[in-house]
This record gives structure tokens, sequence and C-alpha cells, in this order.
């Protein structure tokens, strides 16, 4: 893993350390955590939203879902005339 040099302001230095102490911890550590709980946070809308079908037990894709309800679908067909309309 590459190691990287950063400044920062004596009280947040300060409270790194707490934070580090009192979970028994490296600095490290605690900086490695906050960054992953930073980059999950940030992820675009996109990339939170890739899979969420399947991650929720719908059980099938978008596909399957759509061909299984379309038969319920109304259409825009004005071919045939809606009860109580003239012909």
């Amino acid at each position: 893993m590459p190691r990287i040099l950063i400044d920062l302001p004596d009280h947040d230095l300060a409270w790194l350390d707490s934070v580090a102490a009192e979970s028994g911890r490296s600095r490290a550590s605690v900086l490695r955590e906050a960054v992953a709980a930073y980059r999950a946070a940030n992820v675009d809308w996109l990339e939170r939203g890739l899979g969420l079908w399947t991650m929720h037990g719908a059980g099938r894709d978008g596909d399957e879902f759509e061909e299984a309800v379309r038969p319920g679908w109304v259409t825009l067909d004005r071919s045939t005339p809606e009860p109580g309309e003239d012909e």
C-alpha cells in the first residue's frame, strides 16, 4: 500500500490522535476508514442506482418485469372505439 504525507492543522491532528487512541487503532487506520466513508457517501447517483433492481429482491431483470406487466398496459391504439363512443 502506498504511503502519503499530509499536512493537518494541530487541532485536527489532536482529534485524529484521540479517535485513534479511543478505538485502539493507528492514525492510518482511522484515515483509511474516513476516506472509505467519504467515498461511499459521494458516489454519483448513477453508480448508486446500478443493481438496485436485483439487490432488493425483484428476482428478475427489468425486461422480464416489463414483459410481465405489459399486457395490462393501456395503449394509444384508437382503432377500436371505447365503450360509449360512436363508431
